[in-house]
């Protein structure tokens, strides 16, 4: 008798999620999800301009540098992969959105909101999910003028750059696919398409 051993399913790589929900702000809503492999993905409910009051879903794609990512899951693992209180309980401070992070491996899962935390690997995760979902929605915009408002594009750019050279911006190489698009397309002026290509020098480079 033949006996046929069924191949093991592969376990879904360990994930860090971080999520927003801030009504007002622009946009009002984002959750960043990346895996250990280096995987992300960005998703957001923004309005589709900033002349416009239509709002619509946008999905993307990317891949952390090998830095952030191993910086995500240690501190990740120093916050005890979110499985207590988050929160520093003090409601006299500013509500700056209600923000969920979120733990998953095929052991365990854990997730806590808070508004403010106390404890430095929160802090300091915050910090690096909301600068790189700065960066994540300069590409949402970029696309979105590329194609349809092209003489938007230089006040864009050139706020990207100036975010990027004062630190606000992480991992521009997960938006270099639209700044390629922008650099190649030769509809589009030189004076852009110079400041895209610097922006890609400065994430193959890690200068932002």
């Amino acid at each position: 008798m033949l006996i046929f051993n069924a191949p093991a399913l592969a376990a879904d790589p360990p994930t860090v999620t971080f999520s927003l929900n801030f009504p007002g702000s622009e946009p009002e809503r984002y959750s960043i999800s990346v895996h250990s492999d280096g995987r992300g993905s960005y998703d957001c409910s923004a309005k589709v301009s900033a002349e416009s009051e239509d709002r619509a879903d946008y999905h993307a794609d990317f891949v952390l540098s090998g830095a952030s990512n191993a910086k995500i899951f240690d501190l990740a693992a120093r916050a005890g992969y979110f499985r207590g209180k988050l929160d520093n309980g003090n409601k006299k401070l500013a509500f700056t959105g209600a923000k969920i992070l979120a733990y998953k491996d095929d052991q365990k899962e854990f997730s806590a909101e808070y508004n403010v935390s106390s404890l430095p690997a929160v802090q300091q995760l915050t910090s690096l999910f909301q600068s790189v979902a700065a960066t994540l929605d300069f590409g949402r915009r970029l696309v979105f003028m590329h194609q349809y408002q092209k003489l938007a594009l230089d006040d864009e750019l050139k706020r990207m750059e100036q975010e990027a050279r004062s630190g606000q911006l992480a991992e521009l190489q997960a938006v270099r696919p639209i700044l390629q698009r922008i650099y190649d397309d030769s509809s589009v002026i030189n004076i852009d398409r110079a400041l895209a290509a610097r922006l890609i020098q400065m994430g193959e480079t890690g200068r932002q």
